[in-house]
Protein backbone atom coordinates (compact mmCIF):
# COMPACT_ATOMS: atom_id res chain seq x y z
CA UNK A 1 0.00 0.00 0.00
CA UNK A 2 1.61 3.32 -0.98
CA UNK A 3 2.53 5.85 1.53
CA UNK A 4 -0.47 8.44 2.34
CA UNK A 5 -0.32 11.83 1.05
CA UNK A 6 -1.49 14.95 3.14
CA UNK A 7 -4.36 15.26 1.57
CA UNK A 8 -5.51 11.67 2.59
CA UNK A 9 -3.70 12.25 5.98
CA UNK A 10 -5.98 14.79 6.69
CA UNK A 11 -9.08 12.57 5.60
CA UNK A 12 -7.94 9.98 7.88
CA UNK A 13 -7.54 11.66 10.32
CA UNK A 14 -10.74 13.66 10.00
CA UNK A 15 -12.64 10.60 10.90
CA UNK A 16 -12.52 11.03 14.78
CA UNK A 17 -9.80 8.11 14.85
CA UNK A 18 -8.73 5.57 18.03
CA UNK A 19 -5.20 4.86 16.97
CA UNK A 20 -2.08 2.61 18.61
CA UNK A 21 0.41 4.75 20.56
CA UNK A 22 3.74 3.99 19.82
CA UNK A 23 5.80 2.13 22.58
CA UNK A 24 8.64 0.35 22.86
CA UNK A 25 9.15 -3.28 23.06
CA UNK A 26 5.03 -3.83 22.30
CA UNK A 27 3.58 -1.97 18.95
CA UNK A 28 5.55 -4.74 16.97
CA UNK A 29 3.95 -6.21 13.80
CA UNK A 30 2.10 -8.99 16.20
CA UNK A 31 0.73 -5.89 18.37
CA UNK A 32 -0.29 -4.00 15.55
CA UNK A 33 -2.07 -6.35 13.91
CA UNK A 34 -4.12 -7.30 16.85
CA UNK A 35 -4.85 -3.98 17.83
CA UNK A 36 -6.00 -3.25 14.17
CA UNK A 37 -7.89 -6.49 14.20
CA UNK A 38 -10.18 -5.16 17.43
CA UNK A 39 -10.43 -1.68 15.53
CA UNK A 40 -7.51 0.65 15.77
CA UNK A 41 -7.78 3.02 13.12
CA UNK A 42 -4.01 3.81 13.03
CA UNK A 43 -1.26 2.49 13.91
CA UNK A 44 3.02 3.69 14.79
CA UNK A 45 5.78 1.57 15.07
CA UNK A 46 8.09 0.96 17.96
CA UNK A 47 10.97 4.07 18.32
CA UNK A 48 13.10 3.48 15.66
CA UNK A 49 16.65 4.97 16.34
CA UNK A 50 18.21 6.63 13.49
CA UNK A 51 22.01 5.92 14.35
CA UNK A 52 20.74 2.25 14.21
CA UNK A 53 18.48 2.58 11.21
CA UNK A 54 21.57 4.37 9.27
CA UNK A 55 24.24 1.84 10.37
CA UNK A 56 22.10 -0.78 8.62
CA UNK A 57 21.01 -2.44 12.34
CA UNK A 58 18.96 -5.45 12.15
CA UNK A 59 16.97 -4.60 14.99
CA UNK A 60 16.14 -1.10 13.60
CA UNK A 61 15.36 -2.40 10.03
CA UNK A 62 12.86 -4.44 11.47
CA UNK A 63 11.35 -2.13 13.33
CA UNK A 64 10.43 -0.35 10.57
CA UNK A 65 9.31 -2.90 7.92
CA UNK A 66 5.57 -2.70 7.54
CA UNK A 67 3.93 -5.78 5.93
CA UNK A 68 1.59 -5.01 2.89
CA UNK A 69 -1.19 -5.75 5.46
CA UNK A 70 -0.23 -3.72 7.89
CA UNK A 71 -1.48 -0.52 6.98
CA UNK A 72 -2.31 2.43 7.72
CA UNK A 73 0.85 2.28 10.04
CA UNK A 74 3.27 5.15 10.39
CA UNK A 75 6.77 4.75 11.16
CA UNK A 76 8.55 6.87 14.15
CA UNK A 77 11.66 7.78 14.35
CA UNK A 78 14.00 9.54 16.99
CA UNK A 79 17.16 10.86 17.70
CA UNK A 80 19.25 14.31 18.44
CA UNK A 81 21.38 14.83 15.39
CA UNK A 82 18.98 16.95 12.91
CA UNK A 83 20.80 15.78 9.69
CA UNK A 84 20.50 11.86 10.44
CA UNK A 85 17.32 12.58 11.45
CA UNK A 86 16.29 13.51 8.14
CA UNK A 87 18.32 11.12 5.96
CA UNK A 88 16.84 9.01 8.34
CA UNK A 89 13.37 10.01 7.12
CA UNK A 90 15.00 9.25 3.39
CA UNK A 91 15.59 5.95 4.35
CA UNK A 92 12.03 5.75 5.98
CA UNK A 93 10.23 6.21 2.69
CA UNK A 94 11.84 2.42 1.65
CA UNK A 95 9.40 1.01 3.73
CA UNK A 96 6.05 2.79 2.49
CA UNK A 97 4.76 3.91 5.57
CA UNK A 98 1.88 6.10 6.26
CA UNK A 99 3.62 8.86 7.04
CA UNK A 100 6.91 9.61 9.45
CA UNK A 101 6.32 10.96 13.26
CA UNK A 102 9.09 12.22 15.04
CA UNK A 103 9.68 11.59 18.47
CA UNK A 104 10.02 14.30 20.29
CA UNK A 105 8.10 13.28 23.52
CA UNK A 106 9.97 10.39 25.19
CA UNK A 107 11.00 11.48 28.70
CA UNK A 108 13.31 8.45 29.37
CA UNK A 109 16.28 9.34 30.64
CA UNK A 110 18.48 7.89 28.51
CA UNK A 111 16.80 8.85 25.31
CA UNK A 112 15.65 12.23 26.25
CA UNK A 113 19.10 13.16 28.29
CA UNK A 114 20.69 12.61 25.15
CA UNK A 115 18.60 15.61 23.31
CA UNK A 116 15.94 13.15 21.61
CA UNK A 117 12.46 12.61 22.11
CA UNK A 118 11.49 15.26 25.19
CA UNK A 119 14.84 16.58 25.27
CA UNK A 120 14.14 18.76 21.86
CA UNK A 121 11.65 20.74 24.41
CA UNK A 122 14.41 22.41 25.67
CA UNK A 123 15.46 23.82 22.74
CA UNK A 124 12.37 24.83 20.87
CA UNK A 125 14.04 26.53 18.29
CA UNK A 126 16.11 24.21 17.09
CA UNK A 127 12.74 21.56 17.27
CA UNK A 128 11.30 23.80 14.88
CA UNK A 129 14.53 23.83 12.57
CA UNK A 130 15.04 20.43 12.72
CA UNK A 131 11.47 19.53 11.68
CA UNK A 132 11.54 21.78 9.05
CA UNK A 133 14.86 19.92 7.77
CA UNK A 134 12.87 16.77 8.28
CA UNK A 135 9.75 17.91 6.21
CA UNK A 136 12.27 19.09 3.22
CA UNK A 137 14.32 15.92 2.48
CA UNK A 138 11.06 13.62 2.38
CA UNK A 139 7.63 13.50 0.49
CA UNK A 140 6.37 11.79 3.34
CA UNK A 141 3.64 13.57 5.47
CA UNK A 142 5.78 14.45 9.11
CA UNK A 143 3.79 14.90 12.04
CA UNK A 144 5.44 15.18 15.62
CA UNK A 145 4.54 13.41 18.82
CA UNK A 146 5.48 15.76 21.85
CA UNK A 147 4.28 16.98 25.29
CA UNK A 148 2.85 19.95 26.76
CA UNK A 149 6.57 21.05 27.81
CA UNK A 150 9.90 20.05 29.89
CA UNK A 151 8.45 21.04 33.18
CA UNK A 152 9.75 24.20 34.73
CA UNK A 153 7.99 26.80 32.70
CA UNK A 154 5.70 28.75 34.38
CA UNK A 155 3.88 29.36 30.74
CA UNK A 156 4.04 25.80 28.73
CA UNK A 157 5.97 26.79 25.25
CA UNK A 158 3.86 24.19 23.38
CA UNK A 159 1.23 26.61 21.72
CA UNK A 160 3.60 28.78 20.09
CA UNK A 161 5.63 25.65 19.40
CA UNK A 162 2.66 23.89 17.39
CA UNK A 163 2.27 26.97 15.36
CA UNK A 164 6.20 27.07 14.59
CA UNK A 165 6.05 23.31 13.66
CA UNK A 166 2.67 23.81 11.51
CA UNK A 167 4.19 27.02 9.40
CA UNK A 168 7.27 24.28 8.80
CA UNK A 169 4.77 21.89 6.67
CA UNK A 170 4.61 19.48 9.90
CA UNK A 171 1.40 17.99 9.05
CA UNK A 172 -0.37 16.93 12.27
CA UNK A 173 0.68 17.04 15.91
CA UNK A 174 0.03 14.20 18.71
CA UNK A 175 -0.12 15.94 21.99
CA UNK A 176 0.58 14.27 25.29
CA UNK A 177 -0.67 16.17 27.74
CA UNK A 178 1.65 15.70 30.13
CA UNK A 179 5.51 17.69 30.64
CA UNK A 180 8.45 15.53 30.09
CA UNK A 181 9.32 15.87 34.06
CA UNK A 182 5.95 14.09 34.81
CA UNK A 183 6.74 11.00 33.14
CA UNK A 184 3.75 8.94 33.46
CA UNK A 185 2.61 10.56 36.92
CA UNK A 186 0.41 12.80 37.99
CA UNK A 187 -2.62 13.46 35.27
CA UNK A 188 -2.94 14.10 31.57
CA UNK A 189 -4.18 17.74 31.73
CA UNK A 190 -6.28 17.63 27.75
CA UNK A 191 -7.05 21.66 27.99
CA UNK A 192 -3.33 21.63 26.38
CA UNK A 193 -4.57 19.63 23.57
CA UNK A 194 -7.63 21.78 23.37
CA UNK A 195 -5.15 25.06 23.24
CA UNK A 196 -3.04 23.47 20.96
CA UNK A 197 -6.02 22.58 18.22
CA UNK A 198 -7.88 26.44 18.69
CA UNK A 199 -3.96 27.91 17.85
CA UNK A 200 -3.14 25.88 14.51
CA UNK A 201 -5.31 24.56 11.30
CA UNK A 202 -3.22 21.21 11.22
CA UNK A 203 -4.78 18.09 13.17
CA UNK A 204 -4.02 17.90 16.74
CA UNK A 205 -4.31 14.16 18.61
CA UNK A 206 -5.17 14.02 22.39
CA UNK A 207 -2.84 11.80 23.98
CA UNK A 208 -2.52 10.76 27.96
CA UNK A 209 -4.76 8.90 30.59
CA UNK A 210 -6.85 7.60 27.66
CA UNK A 211 -7.91 4.44 29.40
CA UNK A 212 -11.59 3.33 28.34
CA UNK A 213 -14.02 4.19 25.31
CA UNK A 214 -15.53 6.30 27.14
CA UNK A 215 -12.33 8.25 27.65
CA UNK A 216 -11.45 8.50 24.33
CA UNK A 217 -15.16 9.99 22.98
CA UNK A 218 -14.71 12.90 26.22
CA UNK A 219 -10.80 13.68 25.07
CA UNK A 220 -12.26 13.98 21.58
CA UNK A 221 -15.02 16.20 22.81
CA UNK A 222 -13.88 18.17 25.21
CA UNK A 223 -10.69 19.17 22.90
CA UNK A 224 -11.87 19.24 19.49
CA UNK A 225 -9.47 17.28 18.39
CA UNK A 226 -9.05 15.19 15.59
CA UNK A 227 -8.54 12.02 17.57
CA UNK A 228 -7.28 10.21 20.12
CA UNK A 229 -4.11 8.10 20.99
CA UNK A 230 -4.23 4.93 23.49
CA UNK A 231 -0.94 4.00 24.69
CA UNK A 232 -0.90 1.35 28.18
CA UNK A 233 -4.68 1.10 28.11
CA UNK A 234 -3.69 -0.92 25.26
CA UNK A 235 -1.19 -3.72 26.59
CA UNK A 236 -3.98 -5.11 28.78
CA UNK A 237 -6.59 -4.25 26.56
CA UNK A 238 -7.25 -3.97 23.02
CA UNK A 239 -10.58 -4.58 22.80
CA UNK A 240 -10.71 -0.72 23.61
CA UNK A 241 -10.21 -0.22 20.32
CA UNK A 242 -13.28 -1.82 19.04
CA UNK A 243 -15.35 -0.43 22.05
CA UNK A 244 -14.08 3.28 21.51
CA UNK A 245 -15.16 2.69 17.90
CA UNK A 246 -18.93 1.61 18.52
CA UNK A 247 -19.17 4.61 21.27
CA UNK A 248 -17.99 7.44 19.10
CA UNK A 249 -19.15 5.86 15.53
CA UNK A 250 -23.29 4.40 17.46
CA UNK A 251 -23.25 5.83 20.87
CA UNK A 252 -22.94 2.27 21.74
CA UNK A 253 -21.62 1.00 25.16
CA UNK A 254 -20.25 -2.43 23.90
CA UNK A 255 -20.56 -5.36 27.02
CA UNK A 256 -17.13 -6.60 27.95
CA UNK A 257 -14.96 -9.84 26.11
CA UNK A 258 -16.15 -12.69 27.01
CA UNK A 259 -14.02 -15.31 29.74
CA UNK A 260 -13.81 -17.46 25.99
CA UNK A 261 -12.65 -14.13 24.05
CA UNK A 262 -9.83 -13.43 26.76
CA UNK A 263 -8.39 -16.83 26.62
CA UNK A 264 -8.73 -16.60 22.82
CA UNK A 265 -6.57 -13.80 22.82
CA UNK A 266 -4.44 -15.38 25.10
CA UNK A 267 -3.72 -18.26 22.39
CA UNK A 268 -3.69 -16.34 19.39
CA UNK A 269 -1.28 -13.81 20.81
CA UNK A 270 1.24 -16.64 22.45
CA UNK A 271 1.19 -18.02 18.86
CA UNK A 272 1.82 -15.01 16.57
CA UNK A 273 4.61 -14.00 19.16
CA UNK A 274 5.83 -17.43 18.58
CA UNK A 275 5.61 -17.22 14.97
CA UNK A 276 7.20 -14.35 14.75
CA UNK A 277 10.19 -14.93 17.41
CA UNK A 278 10.10 -18.67 17.91
CA UNK A 279 10.37 -20.38 21.41
CA UNK A 280 11.00 -19.56 24.20
CA UNK A 281 11.21 -15.30 23.55
CA UNK A 282 7.75 -15.28 21.64
CA UNK A 283 6.36 -16.72 24.77
CA UNK A 284 7.90 -14.45 26.88
CA UNK A 285 7.49 -11.50 25.39
CA UNK A 286 3.86 -12.06 25.55
CA UNK A 287 3.80 -12.05 29.42
CA UNK A 288 3.17 -8.40 29.79
CA UNK A 289 -0.30 -8.70 28.44
CA UNK A 290 -1.14 -11.43 30.40
CA UNK A 291 -2.77 -9.70 33.54
CA UNK A 292 -5.11 -7.67 31.26
CA UNK A 293 -6.06 -10.21 29.09
CA UNK A 294 -7.32 -12.38 31.81
CA UNK A 295 -8.55 -9.93 34.09
CA UNK A 296 -11.88 -11.11 36.10
CA UNK A 297 -11.44 -14.46 34.87
CA UNK A 298 -12.06 -16.92 38.04
CA UNK A 299 -8.12 -17.74 39.38
CA UNK A 300 -6.99 -15.11 37.23
CA UNK A 301 -3.95 -14.82 39.26
CA UNK A 302 -2.95 -18.15 39.28
CA UNK A 303 -3.67 -18.88 35.83
CA UNK A 304 -1.01 -15.78 35.18
CA UNK A 305 0.84 -17.73 37.55
CA UNK A 306 1.33 -20.76 35.74
CA UNK A 307 1.79 -19.11 32.20
CA UNK A 308 4.71 -16.96 33.77
CA UNK A 309 6.53 -19.92 34.80
CA UNK A 310 5.69 -21.91 31.39
CA UNK A 311 8.60 -21.56 28.37
CA UNK A 312 6.74 -23.40 25.82
CA UNK A 313 3.93 -22.52 23.21
CA UNK A 314 2.25 -25.93 23.63
CA UNK A 315 2.40 -25.47 27.58
CA UNK A 316 0.78 -22.67 27.67
CA UNK A 317 -2.01 -23.30 25.68
CA UNK A 318 -2.36 -26.67 27.71
CA UNK A 319 -2.55 -24.62 30.34
CA UNK A 320 -5.27 -21.83 29.02
CA UNK A 321 -7.21 -25.19 27.55
CA UNK A 322 -7.22 -26.47 31.23
CA UNK A 323 -8.70 -23.33 32.30
CA UNK A 324 -11.43 -23.18 29.69
CA UNK A 325 -12.62 -26.53 30.38
CA UNK A 326 -12.83 -25.60 34.09
CA UNK A 327 -14.68 -22.07 33.38
CA UNK A 328 -17.38 -24.67 31.34
CA UNK A 329 -17.38 -27.31 34.31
Amino acid sequence: MPSLTHAELRELLSRRPVILAPMEDVTDAVFRKLCRDHGADLCVTEFVNVEGLLRGCRHARRKMAIEATDHPTAVQIYGSNPERLAEAARLAEEARPAFLDVNCGCWVPKIAGRGAGAGWLKHPAAMVEMAAMIVKSTSLPVTVKTRIGVGSESDMPIVDLARRLEDVGVAAITLHCRTAEMGHSGQADWSWAGKVREAVSVPVIVNGDIKTAGDALRAIEETGCAGAMVGRAAIDHPWLFREARALIDLGVHLPPPTPAERLGLCRRHLRDNVAARQEPHGVRVTRRHLTGYLKGLPGAAALRRELLFCDSLAGCLEILDRAEARLAA
